[in-house]
């Protein structure tokens, strides 16, 4: 391998790595080297759509960062998962298919990012997919990545869900990856006939039939070779041995919000202090690399449910083998589903051009992570601000690849995020406390009914708010000095090296990650071969009616809410 050259080097076979392996190999003169630091995602957990909080929490799929303590969170240190395997987080994930909302990717492109707004998005995101339901000008119906929606929302607490938000005042939408994100309906998943359809499956596997790609496997890249101002190759340790790896045209950093930065701070790319203070020569200074980090955070609203619908049921070993033994036979039932099949988006306050919040409905009461259902039946709702303000970072403490960076978010660091909270738990409620609600709505199990005020909302979030494990931010795209990447992805400075993953977003999309990610390696696999790009959209975003003026279209059926 020492000897050999390629074209492209991507490190990380990950969300991003795994698109760009098959859009760049699809030319058979191109020759393309994959670097992974996991192994094969050949697992019953990983392909099992509703076991994905097994991967999750194991060390052989999972990087297991840990963020430094928090010090609004009254120093907890949070769990950071990152996929250490074929298909990176997509294949430890929890399935979720949001974009985001159109105003997101406008709002890239008034932060920098020059050619990312949503009419330039939004042909990549058709190309990626193929919809259950067939295509529109929204949806993809011939692309890779599958897409549907579970088990056609099955249990009755989805629709009764839908239907409180509705009598809350809230519209409902036919699809929020489409003409209208805000309101209430069905969550869309990653999932084909029954199978998790991670970036692994939908374009890496179907690539590595074709003899000019190279995918190597638990293979940690220790830096990017740098010759004077530009990237020439990669070094990696394979095998007990360390291994150089050289290309002709580029190399393409695809590992993540956290092993991005890791990577180019390893190499002697980043803030100089930093780099120093770790003892790690400084090749270029660049001051934002590993800076900007963001994530979504959330908290679990739960309440005991009166009729015997839930999940909760499901939970005992029997059941869970007998959901397992269908799944394996027949691909279907319970085994098939996320089981987040409905959710929600919703603005905070009047004047707000789109949503800053989000819903995951759940029809269980239990941890994100499997751990600790609720003994009884229950229900949940996942939620937080879907804009944070707050910021971190990532910084190496060592030049040792094998070291993990120091990773603070500083949730809950500005006022506006903790405001945002307050508002997710009383609006919340006041959705719960619906017309709709009350043939399954029992005791609420937390907060828990004693938390009012916000002082004790403030208490309840410290203490509770977990990570919806969507970093990014930390190599931002944008044309000033404090970002990472140009608007084509090329690192500030450096010749032959892009960072291609969400590390780049400049802020957070209002939904979860992996869709947005995806797309984003689509239309960036067009910017490395310089072919032209897809013809913009001229599809028009739907807002609701009323929103400079109002929070929400219409009155409550029953207004709990206290402003």
């Amino acid at each position: 391998m020492a000897t050999e050259k390629f074209d492209y080097i991507i490190v990380g076979a990950g969300s991003a790595g795994c698109v760009l392996a098959n859009r760049l190999t699809e030319d058979p003169a191109v020759r393309v080297l994959v670097l992974e630091y996991g192994g094969s995602d050949r697992s019953v957990i990983i392909q099992m759509p509703s076991a994905f909080s097994m991967p999750m929490n194991t060390s052989k799929y999972n990087w297991r960062y840990q963020t430094a303590p928090e010090a609004h969170l009254n120093g907890r240190q949070l769990h950071c998962p990152r996929g250490k395997v074929l298909g990176g987080s997509s294949s430890i994930n929890g399935l979720v298919y949001i974009r985001g909302h159109a105003c997101d990717f406008d709002e890239w492109e008034e932060l920098g990012a020059r050619g990312w707004g949503y009419r330039n998005c939004l042909p990549y995101f058709r190309r990626a997919e193929t919809y259950k339901f067939g295509g529109d000008e929204y949806r993809g119906a011939a692309g890779p990545l599958c897409t549907n929606n579970g088990n056609n929302m099955a249990n009755p607490l989805y629709g009764a869900w839908i239907e409180a938000g509705a009598e809350a005042g809230y519209i409902k939408t036919e699809d929020c990856n489409g003409h209208m994100q805000e309101g209430f309906g069905a969550m869309h998943m990653t999932v084909k006939d029954g199978v998790r359809w991670s970036t692994a499956n939908a374009y890496l596997r179907p690539a590595m039939k074709r003899p000019n790609l190279t995918v190597v496997t638990n293979a940690m890249t220790r830096r990017v070779i740098l010759e004077g101002k530009r990237a020439v190759g990669v070094e990696y340790d394979q095998g007990g041995s360390t291994h150089i790896a050289r290309c002709r045209a580029e190399v393409l950093v695809a590992s993540g919000p956290i092993g991005s930065p890791h990577l180019l701070q390893r190499s002697g790319i980043g803030p100089a202090e930093v780099l120093r203070k770790a003892g790690i020569e400084v090749r270029h200074h660049l001051p934002g690399v590993g800076e900007n980090l963001q994530d979504h955070a959330e908290i679990y609203i739960q309440y005991a449910c009166k009729e015997p619908v839930t999940l909760n049921a499901k939970m005992d070993p029997f059941s869970k083998f007998m959901i397992g033994l269908r799944w394996l036979l027949f691909k279907d039932g319970l085994g098939a589903s996320n089981h987040f099949e409905a959710g929600g988006f919703i603005r905070s306050e009047a004047g707000l051009r789109w949503p800053d919040i989000q819903f995951h409905f759940l029809p269980a009461a239990m941890r994100y992570d499997g751990d600790k259902p609720f003994k009884g039946h229950g229900f949940m709702v996942l939620t937080g601000p879907n804009k944070p303000k707050s910021r971190g970072y990532v910084r190496s403490i060592s030049a040792d690849p094998y070291t993990h960076p120091e990773i603070r978010f500083n949730y809950l660091d500005r006022e506006e995020d903790r405001e945002g909270f307050r508002r997710c738990v009383r609006l919340t409620r006041e959705i719960i406390g619906q017309p709709a609600m009350d043939r399954y709505r029992d005791v609420e199990l937390a907060p828990g009914p004693d938390v009012q005020t916000d002082e004790q909302i403030d208490v309840f979030v410290r203490a509770n708010l977990e990570s919806t494990m969507h970093p990014c931010g930390s190599c931002r795209m944008g044309e000033d000095g404090m970002a990472v990447v140009d608007s084509e992805l090329r690192v500030h400075g450096i010749a032959g090296l892009r960072v291609i993953d969400s590390s780049v977003f400049p802020t957070e999309p209002n939904g979860n990650l992996n869709a947005p990610t995806i797309m984003l390696a689509e239309r960036a696999s067009d910017l490395v071969r310089g072919v032209s790009m897809l013809p913009p959209s001229t599809a028009d975003v739907g807002f609701a009616e009323g929103w400079e003026t109002q929070q929400r279209t219409h009155a409550p059926a029953r207004n709990l809410f206290v402003e």
